[in-house]
């Protein structure tokens, strides 16, 4: 990607103070030609960029002028390659721009930032699970997002029932090992499971972004409705004090304490989106949580229970 290049070939300059095309050129892997461009389209984009022509000439940055992004210490360094380190071992293009990069970096830099790129391992499968490899979907969907592309999706609904829309994508977004597209679409910004999109075809039409548009925030916002559908009902729960560890980490952000009774217990709120997933996910621990209500979920109990008595018992 130029972009990348781009970024290196600044941040070589400013390290070495003068370079040429052609060291240009070897050190980023590319034509002399494109080197001689790249510093070409720094200096249009109005960083001081000058050649000296004749013998021991080459491009230098006028006055030894430096931008925010030369201004990397070696703690910054050491947090970039931190980042980005563990995405070199699945990103050919990350690792390859890591490599620039350390090439660009002053002399000094280059121990600690290679050892940062190489000190975190992200395994993102769960014990006992197989590695799941990124969807190859997400490829093309981030080239759209960066070109800003219209694309048209063949997306499956929860029940299998299949639709094709066109959509603006807006920014991909991984969590916890599940792809999700956040795009614009004709009855305001949607999120698709990429798992979900069956075809997606990159058009040359331009997309829309709207200029206030911060990939972050809209994900954040899509979280606490997320959080709140999951949340619609509550129940009230008596656990021994020891459990409620145990109990929190099952349920997360949706289990709240609420105070200590006489024999020890704590009392504990509960929530999901039905009083069945609640009954579902506290059947498990048999007379360790007692229910105080609501209604709903005891008689959900109290059918799981008839049906394990009628098979088991």
């Amino acid at each position: 990607m130029r972009a990348d290049r781009l970024v290196a070939a600044l941040l070589l300059l400013q390290a070495r103070g003068r370079t040429t095309a052609a060291e240009l050129a070897e050190q980023l892997e590319v034509s002399v030609a494109t080197a001689r461009r790249d510093l070409e389209a720094l200096s249009a984009a109005g960083i001081p960029v000058y050649p000296q022509p004749g013998r021991g000439g080459g491009w230098s940055l006028l006055g030894g002028a430096r931008t925010d992004l030369s201004g990397l210490t070696a703690t910054e360094a050491q947090a970039l390659f931190l980042l980005a380190g563990p995405a070199a071992a699945t990103a050919p293009q990350v690792k390859s721009a890591l490599r620039k990069l350390v090439r660009a970096l002053p002399g000094t830099f280059h121990a600690d930032a290679e050892a940062a790129a190489d000190a975190v391992v992200v395994d993102p499968a769960r014990w006992g699970e197989p590695n799941r490899a990124r969807p190859e979907m997400v490829d093309a969907l981030q080239a759209a997002v960066v070109r800003r592309r219209k694309v048209r999706l063949t997306y499956a609904d929860r029940a299998g029932q299949h639709t094709e829309r066109m959509v603006d994508p807006l920014g991909l977004v991984d969590k916890d090992d599940v792809w999700y597209l956040l795009a614009g679409t004709a009855h305001g910004q949607r999120t698709f499971r990429v798992d979900r999109i069956r075809d997606a075809v990159v058009t040359d039409l331009a997309a829309q972004r709207p200029p206030d548009f911060r990939l972050p925030a809209a994900w954040q916002r899509v979280v606490e409705e997320m959080e709140r559908r999951r949340s619609l009902l509550s129940a009230t729960v008596l656990v021994d004090a020891r459990f409620v560890p145990v109990l929190q980490s099952q349920f997360g952000r949706h289990c709240e304490v609420l105070d200590s009774v006489r024999d020890g217990r704590r009392r504990v709120r509960l929530a999901a989106p039905t009083a069945r997933t609640i009954a579902e996910q506290v059947a498990g621990w048999g007379a360790r949580i007692e229910v105080l209500e609501p209604a709903a979920v005891r008689a959900e109990l109290a059918r799981i229970g008839t049906e394990l008595t009628a098979r088991y018992g």
